[in-house]
């Protein structure tokens, strides 16, 4: 069947492991992704995309803002528990890790590889998926390697050894 094997083939492209987050009126909301793709640097935007299904999804429309928190090799329980497959005691995903906001008022996880905070661009929907564009408003950077997801596991990036000449 061609969903199986598309969903076989994007599960061997290795992808950095996001949590999109909101607040604002509409509440705080999180969910893992692990689509997201740069737009353009000039006007710096990026792109996201999130199951209409997901509560994240109604939020991010009506909060009008978003932050994509790429993790860090050592993140992986909080991309479960924004994936729900970990619950937390509370029941809250954000008691799983600490959190501040930039610019936007969307939480940001603390010591994040890289945080793109963003106001709401473009939000399209591409039958299950909305598509959202987010005008970059900050950006925070740390050092740490990226946890990465492919072929249904996580892992970490390495770098390949120079070959003699």
């Amino acid at each position: 069947m061609l969903r199986d094997r598309f969903l076989e083939g994007m599960g061997r492209v290795p992808n950095a492991v996001c949590v999109v987050t909101t607040d604002g009126k509409a509440g705080r909301a999180g969910v893992t992704v692990s689509t997201l793709s740069s737009v353009s640097a000039d006007d710096p935007a990026l792109l996201v995309c999130v199951h209409h299904l997901s509560p994240a999804c109604s939020a991010i429309r009506e909060n009008g803002v978003f932050c994509v928190n790429v993790l860090h090799a050592r993140a992986s329980a909080i991309a479960d528990t924004f994936a729900g497959v970990v619950k937390t005691a509370d029941g809250d995903k954000f008691s799983c890790a600490e959190w501040h906001t930039l610019e936007t008022g969307a939480p940001v996880v603390e010591r994040p590889l890289v945080a793109f905070d963003c106001r709401l661009g473009l939000a399209t929907q591409w039958r299950t998926h909305f598509i959202f564009v987010g005008e970059v408003a900050a950006v925070e950077l740390a050092e740490s390697e990226p946890l990465l997801y492919g072929r249904r596991t996580y892992g970490r990036f390495a770098p390949l050894q120079a070959v003699a000449g």
